[in-house]
């Protein structure tokens, strides 16, 4: 008798520090500065209870708006290349969609959510106080098991239901955006500064 694992689920992880095109302060600062006069953004997150900043909804050019994203830009577009070739994906023009600021107050949360029209997706620490909050990745055969018990204590990171990511600064993760994930609430006393994105 055998057992063999099948249908696996990839998470890439990188530190982009020193990396031409990453510094953390200088985007962080570029990333406040847009929440700043962003209104619509602003208006959009106190509309649907976002505690903080989320240029989501309202701006998709980042990229064009300041160099120093699109110098980033540079960087995520080869990092998903390596992803996409561990994936054996045949994409070979994938390409960044979307690129977003994520500034999460003290107490706040992000609920599980997935990236609908999206191949990867991906999430980059610029500010990260004692206490942040972890990216939580939820296995997405889940919402399938029904009668399924819970796993042991000492289920290896494989077979878990859950799994919580500690970033640093600097810290890029890649995952394929079916995957639901969450943003428990922030323990920290300052805020949580991150850019997501989307590639399609």
């Amino acid at each position: 008798m055998s057992t063999r694992t099948l249908f696996v689920t990839r998470l890439y992880e990188a530190d982009l520090t020193g990396e031409p095109g990453f510094d953390a302060d200088q985007l962080s600062d570029a990333a406040r500065a847009v929440a700043d006069e962003d209104e619509a953004g602003q208006a959009w997150a106190a509309a649907n209870a976002y505690g903080g900043y989320t240029s989501y909804a309202s701006l998709d050019d980042l990229t064009r708006r300041d160099s120093l994203f699109d110098d980033l830009r540079r960087s995520l577009d080869r990092h998903v290349k390596k992803f996409a070739a561990d994936l054996f994906l045949d994409a070979p023009r994938l390409k960044l969609d979307h690129l977003w600021i994520n500034i999460l107050k003290p107490g706040a949360a992000h609920s599980g959510h997935i990236h609908p029209g999206s191949v990867i997706s991906g999430t980059l620490y610029l500010e990260l106080p004692k206490g942040a909050s972890p990216l939580k990745l939820e296995d997405p055969r889940l919402g399938l098991m029904m009668a399924a018990p819970k796993r042991r204590a000492d289920a290896p990171e494989t077979d878990r239901t859950f799994i919580a990511l500690t970033p640093a600064v600097g810290t890029l993760y890649l995952w394929e955006s079916f995957i639901r994930h969450e943003v428990p609430a922030n323990a920290a006393r300052r805020e949580r500064v991150s850019l997501s994105f989307n590639y399609a």
